[in-house]
């Protein structure tokens, strides 16, 4: 008879001799436990199709099996099904039971960004969910990323200058005892580039490389993109000019014909203000003051 114990797989990351292993838990619930266990690990191949990579019988109540970099690989995402059953009636079968599907590899949080152009900072948390190992005695335990952003425009436009800035170009991965899927972690911090153009929403990636790597198993492994959606907000503009004629930045005009050396606008919120510098150009007969320099700060 086919009946479900509740033996709910679990999938976590472990260190097994200085290699990374996973390892499938399950209990059943049942006073008198199952003396054999089916344990059955595959990998997402494609969305929706699993790829058998291992398969045992154990009476343990867990199962490993090694991310060796040619059947299990960084980037995959592994299951682990188990079944149960007695000893000497294998055909005698408990329903099997599915883990939860386990991402091994980099994991970018949040996974994308909508951001705008107000000069606030965005925290984006660069974790690594199997732990990170030594190679050798000698080496720093660490796994360190180059990080890139790319500007994708929009569609009718060519990409352009990134949108985006971040405050580090590299993080390093440092190992940590693992916590659920989190071995490795550090941070990140990612603003909008305040350009001052009214060029609509854009799309901007950030991608991630590690740097080479002494573990074979971080080879050829390049992590998902971050999406950051840029969006644009309207920029104010304020204008002095000619002998000078000027116009703020809420559209308000007048002149300023005297000489000497002024405070053209600064900002309340940041340290931002531009001085303008104003001399005689006119004549004898006309009083006139006209920009000769300016200072930004």
């Amino acid at each position: 008879k086919l009946t479900s114990l509740a033996l709910h797989p679990v999938i976590t990351p472990e260190l097994v001799q200085g290699r990374v292993h996973l390892k499938c838990s399950y209990s059943p619930a049942s006073p008198e436990p199952p003396a054999q266990y089916g344990v059955l690990w595959s990998r997402l191949s494609s969305p929706g199709k699993r790829e058998q990579v291992h398969h045992e019988t154990t009476p343990q109540s867990f199962s490993y099996v090694e991310m060796d970099g040619a059947n299990l690989r960084l980037g995959d995402t592994v299951f682990c099904t188990v079944t149960a059953f007695r000893r000497g009636t294998p055909e005698q079968q408990s329903l099997p039971e599915d883990s939860k599907g386990f991402y091994a590899g980099i994991k970018f949080v949040p996974e994308s960004l909508e951001i705008a152009e107000d000069g606030k900072e965005h925290v984006l948390t660069v974790l690594s969910t199997i732990p990170i190992a030594c190679p050798g005695q000698d080496d720093s335990c660490k796994i360190t990323l180059q990080l890139s952003t790319e500007d994708l425009g929009k569609s009718s436009q060519a990409p352009g200058p990134p949108d985006i800035a971040l405050s580090a170009c590299q993080v390093d991965l440092l190992p940590e005892p693992c916590s659920g899927s989190r071995c490795a972690a550090a941070t990140v911090t990612v603003t909008a580039v305040t350009d001052s153009a009214q060029d609509g929403n854009r799309g901007s990636r950030i991608s991630a490389e590690p740097l080479a790597p002494r573990d074979l198993l971080w080879r050829a492994y390049t992590p998902r993109d971050v999406k950051v959606t840029v969006r644009d907000l309207p920029t104010g503009n304020c204008y002095s000019f000619t002998d000078p004629h000027i116009i703020t930045f809420d559209g308000w005009r007048y002149d300023n014909y005297k000489t000497g050396t002024f405070l053209l606008c600064r900002s309340e919120s940041r340290a931002f203000e531009v001085h303008v510098r104003q001399w005689d150009c006119g004549s004898h007969r006309s009083v006139t003051a006209c920009n000769c320099g300016v200072a930004a700060q």
